[in-house]
């Protein structure tokens, strides 16, 4: 399943509904708290698919050095900012900054990450609102490449607000019906909760974790989460080995990574919309 392809297929699909608008303003807004260097790329690959979608985007890029008052009047600006639609903090903040209290100063509206207590709430209610972009990607991963999931069994490994919790959330959904199990890093016999499963989702960001043992032949897997080692970027799936028996499975990286960036890009559309910047 490549993340690639539907990234820019989404990329495309954006940039022609904002030139059917007639190229209406749209605008994206990040904000990022030191130098670090994986964290600068993945700002600039936002910035970079939002100019490809038709969109503009803001950068506030604050020193490391930067404190609480900082980085909170940075966000301040952006939600008082009528031309800003979308705003995203890149996180982890560096140690000692709240990143609770700066997602608290986020509107709803421009909360195009879903982080805040109130987009979760509303992901919780079922109500209208900004679903976290990585577990929306896996959905449209899902999707794109035809797998069933009304009355599948699903193991989820990983517990964070960020993916585990909300995409466990969203797989039990009504209209995509998943049964779910949210798995962690002290689930008993982690191997016997995946190996039934028709859906695992690795999301704790432990190095190849999910071995061939874990999986039925014919299984989907997504990857999620993100190691670096001194061979590279690899997953919690040990890719070569799992391959081999699933039935569809993401690589890491070009699997759900730029799917992320697609959702952000989407919620940020979505955002225009809801705050009256451009048609529905």
């Amino acid at each position: 399943m490549d993340g690639n392809i539907l990234r820019d297929e989404t990329v495309a699909r954006l940039r022609a509904e904002i030139e059917a608008l007639g190229n209406p303003h749209v605008c994206l807004a990040t904000v990022l708290v030191g130098d670090d260097k994986p964290s600068q790329i993945y700002v600039r690959n936002k910035h970079k698919k939002a100019e490809e979608a038709g969109m503009r985007s803001k950068h506030i890029g604050l020193a490391g050095a930067a404190t609480q008052a900082d980085v909170e009047d940075a966000v301040r600006t952006l939600a008082a900012d009528p031309d800003v639609h979308g705003i995203l903090v890149q996180l982890p903040l560096p140690d000692g900054l709240d990143a609770e209290a700066v997602l608290d100063l986020m509107p709803a509206a421009k909360d195009v990450d879903g982080l805040t207590e109130a987009s979760m709430g509303r992901l919780m209610r079922g109500r209208d609102g900004h679903v976290p972009c990585t577990p929306k990607g896996v959905l449209r991963l899902l999707e794109r490449y035809g797998i069933e999931t009304s009355g599948k069994s699903a193991v989820v490994i990983g517990r964070s607000s960020l993916v585990g919790l909300p995409l466990a959330v969203l797989l039990a959904r009504k209209g995509i019906d998943a049964t779910v199990t949210l798995a962690h890093s002290r689930t008993k016999d982690l191997g016997e909760a995946c190996r039934d499963a028709d859906i695992i989702v690795g999301a704790v960001g432990i190095a190849r974790l999910i071995t061939a043992e874990h999986v039925k032949p014919g299984a989907t897997v997504i990857d999620v989460g993100v190691s670096r080692t001194e061979s590279g970027i690899v997953g919690d799936v040990d890719f070569e080995t799992v391959q081999a028996i699933a039935g569809a499975i993401t690589p890491m990286p070009g699997g759900t990574g730029p799917m992320t960036i697609a959702c952000l890009l989407e919620n940020t559309l979505e955002a225009a919309r809801m705050l009256g910047a451009v048609a529905r």
